[in-house]
């Protein structure tokens, strides 16, 4: 496993949709492994293939005290009413917003076996679940920010 760079604004790579998954492989099998290992060491709760320079839908997630959830090819089959949530993401490191999400989410897609999975989530990985596929489509939280008076800068730690 290793450490990959994670890419920031204004690197096209998070800016392309994200080809879908044919073969569940032993690339895709690393690709997963390295996601997990690069989220674990930028301290995030969740990582797309994008944002590691990888054109592939495959997400990761892991909240805390969570076990870790991947999958392939995800997609949303149902949201619930929006609310207000604040996001930050890895790449766009120094800054938060405020942005409209659905409170609750149904995702399909496959795990790294090739099984089909479906997730019901609410409050933080809903929203997780919706800023990754996000990436996925070529899209940040930023995009959808209302007014600039909704993006905030923030203190980096070490």
């Amino acid at each position: 496993m290793a450490v990959l760079e994670i890419r920031h604004l204004p690197d096209e790579a998070l800016r392309r949709k994200a080809m879908r998954v044919t073969i569940i492989d032993r690339s895709v099998h690393r690709l997963i492994d390295d996601m997990t290992e690069t989220m674990h060491a930028a301290s995030g709760v969740g990582l797309a293939a994008p944002q590691v320079g990888v054109s592939r839908r495959v997400i990761v997630l892991q909240m805390p005290e969570e076990e870790l959830i991947v999958m392939v090819n995800p997609e949303i089959v149902k949201g619930s009413e929006e609310g207000e949530v604040e996001e930050a993401c890895l790449s766009v490191p120094g800054y938060c917003g405020q942005i409209k999400r659905f409170a609750a989410v149904t995702v399909k897609g496959l795990d790294r076996r090739g099984k089909q999975i479906r997730i019901k989530a609410t409050g933080l990985m809903a929203q997780a679940l919706q800023h990754e596929l996000d990436h996925l489509d070529g899209k940040l939280y930023i995009d959808r920010i209302e007014g600039s008076e909704n993006l905030h800068r923030v203190e980096l730690s070490e």
